[in-house]
């Protein structure tokens, strides 16, 4: 296994991750919120969060099956993850509007 320091921040493992709880207003801090609740929206799904990634030019992958841990909820609805690029292989921003992965 390769240590941190080797392994390419291009690489998939590398990408952060976003829970549609990290941006469900329905949700508390308690509950897996991330964002303020004004500037969260209602109940989003992972393709959802997929699909306004991909629109703003962004490297994106959907996990179907993962689930967040403190998600109580089983139903399909609740389901997946996106793993986000943030920087490409020799460390430099993929976005530049997207310079870390707080948003606040």
């Amino acid at each position: 296994m390769a240590s941190a320091a080797a392994r390419s921040p291009a690489d998939q493992d590398r990408f952060i991750c976003i829970y549609p709880a990290y941006l469900n207003n329905k949700k508390t801090l308690a509950e897996g919120r991330r964002i303020p609740v004004n500037k969260a929206v209602e109940n989003p799904t992972a393709s959802e969060i997929q699909d306004v990634c991909l629109a703003v030019g962004l490297n994106v992958s959907l996990e179907k099956n993962k689930m967040y841990s403190r998600e109580w909820n089983r139903d399909a609805q609740y389901r997946g993850r996106v793993r986000v690029q943030l920087k490409q292989e020799d460390g430099s921003l993929c976005l530049v509007q997207f310079p870390s992965r707080h948003v606040c």
